[in-house]
């Protein structure tokens, strides 16, 4: 079973800011062998979305507030670590996700970037192909929105 919690950059302890660079690098830069500059100033200003089981960090997004890097609210740096795949957690790190989007903005549109290669993974969950493919850190992303 996975402990979901959700905080904001300043209510983070300094294990779960470890934990959540660890995944983070683990997945994105080591996994996808994709050098890329993670630490970019938007991780002050979000909400993170931990997904634990037992004491090990398994899921994770940050939630950054309409504004900042969209008009809309967006997701990123949604992760899972290979030790779930396949079980569902990706999913239900999609739907507490939208949970946290609602408690803390209320219902409204979400903006992702999103690997070109998970379109349908996110299509299931109503985002909508926006028709803007582009490569970033090397890696093809398309714009997606989940209109309310």
């Amino acid at each position: 079973m996975i402990n979901w919690i959700d905080k904001k950059f300043e209510e983070l302890n300094l294990e779960e800011l470890y934990a959540s660079i660890r995944l983070r690098a683990e997945v994105f830069v080591v996994e996808q062998t994709c050098p890329y500059q993670d630490c970019d100033n938007l991780d002050q200003k979000s909400i993170h979305l931990m997904g634990y089981e037992k004491d090990q960090l398994v899921a994770y997004m940050r939630i950054i507030p309409a504004g900042i890097s969209y008009d809309e609210v967006s997701m990123g740096r949604i992760v899972t670590s290979p030790t779930v795949r396949r079980t569902g957690v990706g999913k239900e790190l999609m739907r507490k996700g939208f949970e946290t989007v609602e408690t803390h903005f209320g219902a409204t549109p979400i903006r992702i970037s999103a690997q070109t290669y998970l379109l349908k993974f996110y299509e299931e969950f109503g985002f909508e192909f926006t028709g803007k493919e582009y490569l970033e850190d090397g890696i093809p992303h398309s714009d997606m929105l989940r209109k309310v």
